[in-house]
């Protein structure tokens, strides 16, 4: 899908003060809970497009700071636009490629990481590139905490059974696994949903979704 350039986001994005400035990210390892200014757990999502999720997530949980990153300038200003009419003290974004996950972050400084509706990068060749591959759960594990989870939800079943088949390799474990979450009460419950699977849940397609841990020797 591609995505409409709106004039400008770069800009009210670099003075946005939800936004953590681009400069500074390099030392935000380990000054988490300094940037937020509290102990409180720390949760992340990573390809969060407009917000809906995080800040939803945010508003219900006071008690745990989030962390929602972009990549894109254009998607992110309209979670920046969200967060103007409703301010929350515990949700800051990051405008960032999660390749470099590992630089803002410190080892185990993170309690649960969220994937959603990511880019399933459908070539072989971009195996690499998709968010629930052995590379980025590499990644992740370094900076998960000893027992956080991670959550991946898609309607992509060819993506979902790719994310299935890099747990094992990359040392990871399912604590749950459904085809159909909004038909499974026990993984349904609490669920807040994102933009596109207001979307495709309403197109009548099937909601994938896993909650994992690592359990491979620490990074």
């Amino acid at each position: 899908m591609r995505l409409r350039n709106i004039t400008g986001s770069r800009e009210v994005i670099a003075d946005s003060p939800y936004v953590v400035k681009e400069e500074i990210q390099c030392g935000c390892p380990g000054r988490w809970r300094e940037i937020f200014g509290n102990d409180s757990p720390i949760h992340i999502e990573i390809g969060m497009g407009k917000g809906k999720f995080i800040h939803t997530m945010a508003k219900e949980h006071p008690h745990i700071n989030y962390v929602g990153i972009e990549k894109y300038s254009s998607v992110l200003l309209r979670a920046v636009r969200k967060m103007e009419q409703e301010e929350l003290a515990n949700l800051k974004f990051l405008r960032m490629d999660a390749e470099d996950i590992g630089k803002v972050f410190g080892a185990g400084e993170v309690g649960r990481i969220y994937l959603n509706f990511s880019d399933p990068w459908p070539k072989d060749r971009h195996a690499k590139r998709r968010l629930p591959s052995r590379e980025f759960l590499a990644r992740y594990a370094v900076i998960l905490e000893q027992g956080g989870r991670l959550e991946f939800k898609t309607d992509n079943r060819d993506l979902f059974e790719f994310a299935l088949g890099e747990l094992e390799p990359a040392g990871w474990q399912a604590d749950a696994v459904t085809y159909d979450l909004h038909s499974e009460e026990s993984m349904a419950e609490g669920n807040v949903m994102t933009e596109y699977e207001e979307k495709f849940s309403g197109l009548g397609n099937p909601i994938c979704k896993y909650v994992i841990h690592y359990g491979g020797p620490r990074p």
